[in-house]
């Protein structure tokens, strides 16, 4: 596989893997409708930056350890479903009534970025496809650890645009978005779903 092969390739299969709906972009969507822009940014600046987190153990070679050990799989997969249990347990409450969403409202956990960072860090599934995937698309004779970190920044670059055309999608419904019904729903639905991955991601078995 020569260079343009292999980044055309990459550049293909990771367009396909950010635009399908998953974790990442649930929660940058919901950020983007319940509170505000400007934090949905910062949430999608946390994800990136676990995908570079997770590039960089990949091109270390580090990678693999998660991959092939069942134990430090389990303890990564066990503390990703309780995070998610706990972030979709406080959006829960916050749908009990309207007075949680009042415009200027501060949460608990104010930090949309270390939000978003530990969505994707806490996320098993996303090393070991970082493992699988990375390497199957460097070249024959590349420096395999700067190959995988070019690839993994394609991948970040891919993401930011993603997500950044998430959130300017919501910008036409901001007025909606503020009234006192919306916003609850969406929680409440984005509590179930985070939940409902969370044990999901806790009853699934290795297939690797």
């Amino acid at each position: 596989m020569d260079l343009s092969t292999a980044l055309l390739g990459f550049s293909a299969a990771a367009a396909l893997v950010t635009v399908t709906p998953g974790l990442d972009t649930a929660l940058v969507l919901r950020t983007a409708a319940v509170d505000g822009q400007r934090r949905a940014v910062l949430a999608s600046a946390g994800i990136v930056t676990g995908l570079m987190i997770w590039g960089v153990v990949v091109a270390l070679g580090l990678g693999a350890l998660i991959a092939v050990s069942e134990l430090g799989y389990r303890v990564v997969q066990t503390l990703g479903a309780a995070y998610l249990i706990w972030l979709g347990g406080q959006m829960l409450w916050a749908a009990r009534k309207p007075a949680a969403h009042k415009p200027g409202r501060i949460d608990r956990v104010p930090n949309w970025f270390l939000r978003g960072l530990l969505t994707n860090l806490l996320n098993p599934k996303i090393g070991v496809f970082y493992v699988s995937f990375l390497p199957q698309f460097v070249p024959t004779g590349a420096p395999v650890a700067g190959f995988t970190m070019l690839l993994a920044c394609l991948h970040v670059g891919m993401s930011l645009l993603w997500f950044g055309g998430l959130t300017l999608a919501t910008r036409p419904f901001t007025r909606a978005l503020q009234g006192p019904v919306v916003p609850r729903i969406l929680d409440a639905v984005t509590g179930f779903v985070l939940i409902g991955l969370a044990i999901k991601l806790l009853l699934e078995k290795r297939s690797f």
